[in-house]
């Protein structure tokens, strides 16, 4: 039997993902059946998990990636700045509509909930080590702790998560994360 090569293999995956994605943004997360996420990336069941074990792996991927991605951002950017993305291409972020559910499914299925947390650790890591750096250079409020200043960015980027999720006018959100953004800086 010939071997695939790996770019071929990564080329595949990359399909599955793409396809996944559009599909989960269409349905949610229950609603993304596996014969919708066959439809969406024109590929059998047995294609598709070939590379990944199950939906919920599938899932998980597509979570780790934009976890990556994120990460990459708020290390070099900010947390702030990830929201602004999404704000600015929110067709990269659709699929995460699917939070509302994923909200469900982390408070009754404790090893999603365990594999979500695991593949969130990153973009977590990436914003306090962000934080600490700017606490640093004294450009942070330094009377919060830069723990409390993450909770705070996290249920911020929550909230915003929730309000494309739903649709709702995103009218106005830049002046929102300026406040935001405002709020965590030292005062001069």
């Amino acid at each position: 039997m010939p071997k695939v090569s790996d770019d071929r293999l990564a080329a595949r995956r990359r399909e599955i993902l793409d396809g996944a994605r559009h599909c989960f943004a269409e349905f949610g997360y229950d609603g993304a059946t596996v014969r919708r996420i066959e439809e969406y990336t024109g590929l059998s069941r047995g294609a598709i998990f070939h590379h990944y074990k199950d939906k919920e792996a599938l899932f998980l991927a597509l979570a780790h990636e934009d976890a990556e991605r994120m990460a990459d951002v708020a290390a070099e950017e900010g947390l702030v700045q990830v929201m602004r993305d999404m704000l600015e291409h929110p067709e990269e972020y659709d699929w995460l509509g699917t939070r509302l559910e994923i909200a469900r499914k982390l408070r009754t299925d404790s090893n999603f909930r365990a594999e979500w947390l695991a593949r969130s650790a990153e973009l977590e890591k990436a914003t306090l080590r962000r934080l600490e750096k700017g606490r640093q250079a004294g450009r942070l409020r330094d009377d919060v702790p830069t723990d409390v200043l993450l909770k705070y960015l996290d249920l911020v980027l929550d909230g915003l998560i929730a309000r494309l999720a739903t649709g709702q006018p995103t009218d106005d959100l830049h002046a929102v994360l300026d406040l935001v953004e405002e709020s965590v800086r030292a005062k001069d």
